[in-house]
């Protein structure tokens, strides 16, 4: 297993920041690979990825979300395996840090491949990379859920 790390400055508010995070149908804008994520409730989201021409499905579920702090999660089903957090940290009232650390098991020759030559790492770096130009372009969030999932809910 692999431990991806990376934070990005954005020059929005912690609220707006973290909002658009919580946006999940709107990753495919600034996640490289990323098709489609379609919110199933509020706790699970179904991913559909293409990388490296290989088409996958999966699901996740939130474990934890406190608004303005933290959103944890795991995946439940496919053949991806990992788990990660995203956290909000307040610079000023117009600057925020967001950093995510995920935990990624490659599950075949290719993920593997890619996990070795810090592909994976390097994907990452730029999907937090056009988060911030994404929502520093819009300058608001396209929405926001503020509900708190408590682990073991």
């Amino acid at each position: 297993m692999s431990t991806v790390k990376e934070a990005v400055e954005v020059e929005v508010p912690l609220h707006t920041a973290y909002n658009q995070w919580t946006m999940f149908e709107s990753f495919p804008h600034f996640m490289e690979g990323v098709e489609e994520v379609r919110q199933v409730d509020d706790r699970h989201n179904h991913w559909v990825t293409k990388i490296g021409g290989v088409k996958r499905e999966f699901d996740t579920e939130i474990i934890d979300q406190l608004p303005d702090e933290r959103i944890a999660w795991r995946t439940i089903s496919g053949d991806t395996h990992q788990k990660g957090m995203v956290s909000f940290h307040p610079l000023d009232d117009t600057h925020t840090r967001v950093e995510l650390v995920m935990d990624v098991e490659p599950s075949g020759m290719a993920d593997k491949a890619a996990d070795m030559t810090g592909m994976i790492d390097r994907r990452v770096k730029g999907d937090m990379r056009r988060f911030k130009e994404y929502i520093e372009k819009q300058g608001a969030e396209d929405g926001g859920w503020r509900g708190r999932i408590r682990p073991g809910d």
